[in-house]
């Protein structure tokens, strides 16, 4: 069954890859010796006619040979409308991509499992190992570290504790406020503020290395966990979605039973419109609620149910540019782009229109870029094919893709006027 599944893939990759010049503005591929199980981008560091430069956070989950690390790389980002279409077509799968180049490398205590920016500072990242503790690190002040057999684990800027178990996955950041959300296998979801530690170790270095306790840790599941302002939200195994304020205390706001039919991996709430809230699933679907019209017992109702995907869903996430957009990522190799407003529009998959299908293994993470419209890092963990490691690409798809149909259509129009005018003069 799982041969059959890979040729599967495997045609679906050769399929998608003669279309790259067709569907995409920019494409990179980048492989990884390492699989990594989180990518983020970062701060802009420069800004130039054709591309700018920004930070890349990732990871490297190792065999033992080596240390797991935290890689911090600069990427060069080429802005749209400016790759050759025969450039961006033409990569070897097994090199490393020129754009991506390591900057710094961070010895970290054990697999990095996620890694989360500070949105108020993206200088400031979190991790999660598989350990009870969230890390905080302070990415320009940390040295550079050579990973060798032996070692010595990096040194966090500040420990957060308060799980009573593993807290490996669930980890978010608030949007607004230096709040850290974390969820563990104890069902607790924990809430930090790290307001202080960022205050004083801007001007105090001895602050380094310190550990903050959580003061009001909420009952809830084992799932992951995102942020809106006060008020959050956790999944879980237990196939519950559940709502949380941290201005009422420690009970849940509303729980909604059964929000899938099978466990619980991702949940995202819109940063456009707070009432929106994204799920999914091992149940091979996404689904989308409407928190003024959920139910506090029985079977969950959901706005949508996006069924696109074959294999269980690892990681959803709000488009920052459009509100109706969101991308979901699983373990069919997949990530799917979707667009709420299209649901009702013909076609064989409500609400699907467009197919990432450039990774051979399972899309474990993927984080669009808010510094650069439409412009997507993705990760896959290679580990179960031929080639292992994992592979990391940086793509945006061609605008004449998610712009107004009669906008596309005048431009198409324009270029072919132009066309013709070139030929009759020739």
């Amino acid at each position: 069954m799982k041969e059959k599944g890979k040729i599967q893939i495997d045609e679906k990759y050769t399929q998608w890859k003669s279309l790259i010049p067709v569907i995409y503005d920019w494409f990179a591929n980048h492989n990884l010796v390492w699989p990594s199980l989180s990518c983020r981008w970062g701060p802009v560091l420069d800004q130039g006619t054709f591309k700018n430069r920004q930070r890349l956070y990732l990871s490297e989950q190792t065999d033992g040979s080596v240390p797991n690390t935290l890689v911090i790389a600069n990427c060069d980002v080429v802005k749209p409308r400016v790759a050759a279409a025969e450039h961006i077509a033409q990569f070897n799968e097994e090199a490393r991509s020129p754009f991506v180049k390591k900057y710094k490398t961070i010895i970290h205590p054990g697999e990095v499992n996620r890694i989360r920016e500070l949105p108020q500072n993206n200088k400031i990242v979190a991790t999660h190992t598989d350990l009870p503790d969230v890390l905080i690190w302070d990415i320009e002040a940390q040295p550079n570290r050579h990973a060798v057999f032996g070692a010595a684990e990096s040194r966090p800027d500040l420990i957060l504790t308060g799980h009573q178990e593993n807290a490996e996955f669930a980890l978010a950041m608030c949007p607004t406020e230096p709040f850290v959300l974390s969820g563990g296998k104890d069902k607790l979801v924990v809430l930090w503020s790290i307001h202080d530690h960022i205050s004083a170790s801007t001007t105090d270095p001895s602050s380094a290395g310190s550990i903050i306790k959580n003061k009001k840790p909420s009952g809830g599941n084992n799932g992951k966990a995102a942020d809106s302002l006060s008020e959050f939200c956790s999944v879980g195994d237990d196939s519950c979605l559940i709502l949380w304020d941290a201005r009422v205390g420690t009970t849940p706001v509303v729980k909604v039973e059964k929000a899938h039919n099978a466990d619980l991996h991702c949940v995202d709430w819109n940063p456009h419109d707070q009432n929106y809230i994204l799920t999914g699933s091992a149940d091979n679907s996404a689904r989308m609620f409407d928190r003024r019209s959920l139910t506090s017992s029985g079977v969950g109702s959901p706005v949508h149910k996006f069924e696109g995907h074959k294999a269980a869903v690892l990681c959803v996430q709000w488009s920052p540019d459009k509100a109706s957009v969101f991308g979901s990522a699983a373990e069919d190799a997949l990530l799917n782009i979707w667009d709420f407003n299209k649901v009702g529009d013909q076609g064989t998959t409500p609400g699907l229109f467009f197919q990432h299908a450039g990774h051979r293994d399972k899309v474990v993470d993927f984080h669009w870029n808010t510094s650069d419209p439409w412009t997507v890092v993705s990760v896959s963990d290679d580990c179960g094919t031929s080639g292992g490691g994992g592979t990391l690409q940086i793509w945006r798809m061609s605008d004449l893709i998610y712009r107004p149909e009669e906008e596309v259509l005048a431009e198409l129009e324009k270029f072919k006027s132009h066309v013709i005018e070139c030929s009759w003069r020739s």
